[in-house]
Formats: C-alpha cells, sequence, structure tokens
C-alpha cells in the first residue's frame, strides 16, 4: 500500500496534542482526521494521507460499531474504526485496510 503525496496548501491550523481532531498513528506519523479527511504534517507542510488501492482486512470478525470500544474517526462519507495500529473501513460487506 503506497501513500499519496498531496499538499494541502491552504491548512492554517497547527494539529497537536489537545488540538481538538482525532489523531491516528500511521505507519511512521501521525494523522490527524479533520474536515472529513486525514492530513500528516510533512517537511513544513501539511499532507492529505490517503492510501492508494484497496486493500482488505483478512480474518478481522470484529463487527466495529458504536461502543465497540474503538477510536471512530470520520473519513470522507463513512467512518474508519483504529484497531491494532491501522485504520479499518467497512466496505462491501468486508474490512479494508486504511
Amino acid at each position: 500500500m503506497t501513500t499519496l503525496h498531496l499538499e494541502h496548501p491552504t491548512h492554517e491550523h497547527t494539529h497537536g496534542e489537545g488540538c481538538g481532531h482525532p489523531s491516528v498513528t500511521h505507519g511512521d506519523h501521525i494523522d490527524y482526521a479533520h474536515d472529513g479527511h486525514l492530513h500528516r504534517e510533512h517537511e513544513g507542510h501539511w499532507d492529505e494521507c490517503e492510501p492508494a488501492g484497496h486493500q482488505a482486512h483478512e480474518g478481522h470478525e470484529h463487527q466495529h460499531g458504536e461502543g465497540c470500544g474503538h477510536q471512530a474517526v470520520p473519513h470522507g462519507d463513512h467512518v474508519d474504526y483504529v484497531h491494532d495500529g491501522h485504520r479499518h473501513a467497512e466496505h462491501e460487506g468486508h474490512w479494508d485496510d486504511h
């Protein structure tokens, strides 16, 4: 899975602890959920941090939802759930890794 490098040039808000946006550890950096997408700091600016492609999470039997115990992160037209160090999103009867 690769991550696109798409700079968010008009992002004036500085994310960090206590900024009011959900944070999600994503590989070697932290993403912040803001306005339905994910931002990450990168070399003095903020990038959109969106995975490329479709990667199903095989063998994921836990059903995420309200009260499931995992952090819910609004993302575009759906909700991702932070689980085992990555985000899962429901997709056509299975869970995808984001």
